[in-house]
């Protein structure tokens, strides 16, 4: 493994993306998406080279790139480190990015900005691999807020409609709250350890672990708690954790390629992958576990709550992503780092895969999503139709999909830990599996199978989209089946050892190891478990409501018209967000411009001293009467005063 070759694998994006971005008008529509797809491509096939020396010939790589800063003893770089979680990470990004750009051809075709679209996904995929492979908190700072910033650009491409405007904004906003958290984790980082260098930070995490600071007067806390919450806080941001998880479902004012690539294999994962490769210093603070573990099952259960009133197709399949990131965050929570990573990589796949469903359906009606007007699309739809049935099961872990081994292995590892709020996160990602699994197949039904209640555009009834689109599906569709079948080598065997590192005591994947024997024991025992059997139940309760009796969700939605106003109302974060920060920041500002700029400068300042000037001028005018007598009588009563102060 060469320099040379991670170069390559970083900079093709991003030269695709300039092609495309910067000289798009001169090089036309066909030669932007092929510069661009080239580039994706060229780092996808790069990876998989450099996945088969990580795994298969057991090569790692650490190395600085070049220094950028030399300040005193602190030493500024961009730098690689490739192990096999980088490995594993670089060719999930590449793959799926490549699979969006595809995609992208067909979904894009007539939108006017079509070369600016393909510079922006591109410089995604560059932004993300500078992420995944950084040595050191410097570089991993600089993806982490290139990403958000092209997600600011993407989910607002179609800027002159309002509500995406306000969707980018409002990611915009709610990311920079999570990423002061972030920078502050950094800070710290660097005030103790002393340097930005993962290597030289992690050896000093024991000691780290050890001290103590004063952040209120008379409570000490432990350094490496607040460092790990810190840092916690802004893949909170990233990866759309409680509370600060309104920004995603908005983010579907984007076009569906970004969709697809936001939520599936990229910025939503950015959260996931930070922490896991923070363990060596999570380990060594059971608070910050706990914190995790929490607010992992809070997102996992109330998100996938949203999910069953949602009647936008992206919306709901959002909602699940944040459901979905709940899962892995409790995973990290509970040490098992793992199986965190593993439900990262096959939800990256079958999720991508629904997210490109759902524009394939988009396009075939003509840009309807709400799912109330659709149904009967199967005979229609067909490849569309069975990849998203692949898709719709991974998604809700039924036995043999990829879903299924890793959402499974979180469940058993969370069963297994003795963190505190182990018990609550259970429950939560328990009972998540009903949730997911009646969201998802009310989805499906409603879509696919029933009358059709579509309305059909100039006589043409939908059809099959075009093979850019329904071939990313099919190629999407395969990982989502076979992807589970490497849970034995990266959830018990020693696939991430050097790249994950877990305490003896929290180690709850070693514990779940010595009951593994196998795919076919483990899909067998999973036939068994609670999470299959709630998985049946909530597809079978789906069937019945939406298929057979539909009246039923209409009565429950009567006689429980609070709860469904209060999900409605997306448990009122939003409002409070509005009336409270914004409107907070505006009524801050409205007193501000009263204070400061009417009344202190326009009323004291401007107007002030022209009013002054006013006054003394009305004055002094009567002294400017015409008579001689005044003048002269002014000049003996100014002699007067002179002599007068003169004598004193």
């Amino acid at each position: 493994m060469n320099q040379t070759m991670l170069l390559i694998i970083v900079l093709a994006p991003l030269l695709g993306s300039i092609i495309a971005g910067l000289f798009g008008k001169q090089v036309g529509r066909v030669w932007s998406h092929r510069a661009a797809i080239a580039g994706v491509s060229i780092a996808f096939i790069v990876s998989l080279w450099v996945f088969k020396l990580v795994v298969v010939d057991g090569e790692t790589y650490n190395q600085q790139v070049y220094q950028w800063l030399q300040a005193g003893s602190l030493s500024l770089e961009i730098g690689f480190l490739i192990d096999s979680l980088t490995a594993m990470m670089m060719v999930v990004v590449t793959f799926v990015s490549l699979m969006v750009h595809v995609y992208t051809i067909g979904y894009m075709h007539d939108d006017d900005g079509y070369a600016r679209f393909f510079s922006y996904i591109s410089l995604f995929t560059f932004s993300m691999l500078m992420l995944v492979m950084a040595n050191n908190f410097m570089q991993l700072f600089f993806g982490w807020e290139a990403v958000g910033l092209v997600s600011y650009l993407l989910i607002g491409f179609w800027y002159k409609k309002p509500t995406a405007i306000y969707a980018n904004l409002k990611a915009f906003l709610v990311n920079r709250v999570g990423d002061f958290g972030f920078l502050l984790g950094v800070a710290a980082v660097l005030m103790y350890a002393g340097s930005l260098d993962y290597v030289q930070v992690f050896a000093q995490a024991p000691d780290i672990a050890e001290q103590s600071m004063i952040i209120i007067a008379g409570q000490e806390w432990s350094v490496m708690s607040v460092i790990c919450i810190l840092l916690f806080i802004g893949a909170m941001g990233k990866s759309a954790q409680v509370p600060l998880h309104v920004w995603l479902p908005d983010s579907m004012e984007g076009p569906t390629p970004i969709s697809a690539l936001i939520h599936a294999a990229t910025m939503v994962t950015a959260g996931i992958f930070m922490v896991t490769r923070m363990s060596p210093l999570f380990e060594f603070s059971e608070t910050a576990l706990s914190f995790v573990l929490v607010i992992g099952a809070i997102t996992a259960l109330f998100m996938g709550f949203l999910g069953l009133i949602q009647n936008d197709i992206k919306r709901v399949i959002a909602y699940s992503t944040l459901a979905q990131l709940g899962y892995m965050t409790v995973a990290l929570g509970a040490s098992a780092y793992a199986a965190g990573v593993f439900h990262l990589m096959t939800h990256a796949f079958f999720k991508a895969l629904l997210f490109l469903a759902a524009g394939s359906v988009i396009m075939a009606l003509h840009h309807e999503q709400d799912i109330r007007k659709m149904g009967g699309l199967k005979k229609y739809l067909p490849i569309t139709y069975w990849t998203s049935l692949i898709g719709s099961l991974a998604l809700i872990g039924f036995p043999g999909m990829s879903g299924f081994f890793s959402k499974d292995s979180i469940i058993e590892a969370v069963h297994a830990s003795t963190i505190a709020g182990s018990s609550f996160a259970y429950f939560a990602v328990l009972s998540g599996v009903f949730i997911t699994a009646l969201y998802s197949f009310r989805l499906f039904f409603l879509v696919f199978h029933g009358q059709e209640r579509f309305e059909i555009h100039d006589d043409h009834k939908p059809h099959e989209t075009p093979a850019v689109v329904t071939v990313p599906l099919i190629l999407l569709a395969i990982p989502s089946v076979v992807a589970g079948l490497l849970v034995g080598n990266m959830v018990f065997g020693d696939f991430f050892d050097g790249a994950i590192f877990v305490l003896a005591e929290h180690d709850v994947l070693a514990h779940h190891a010595e009951n593994y024997h196998g795919l076919m024991a483990f899909v067998l025992h999973g036939l068994m478990a609670p999470p299959f059997w709630l998985a049946v139940l909530g597809v079978t309760t789906a069937y019945i409501f939406y298929m057979k009796r539909p009246d039923i969700p209409e009565k429950i939605q009567q006689r429980f018209m609070w709860l469904y106003k209060v999900l409605d109302n997306k448990y009122g974060f939003d409002d409070f967000n509005d009336k409270v920060f914004a409107g907070g920041s505006r009524r801050v500002g409205r007193l501000f411009w009263r204070l400061g700029d009417q009344i202190l400068i326009d009323g004291v300042l401007v107007n002030g001293s022209a009013k002054t000037v006013g006054m003394i001028a009305r004055v002094v005018r009567h002294i400017q009467s015409g008579y001689l007598y005044h003048y002269a009588f002014a000049m003996i009563l100014g002699v007067w005063l002179l002599l007068t102060l003169f004598v004193a």
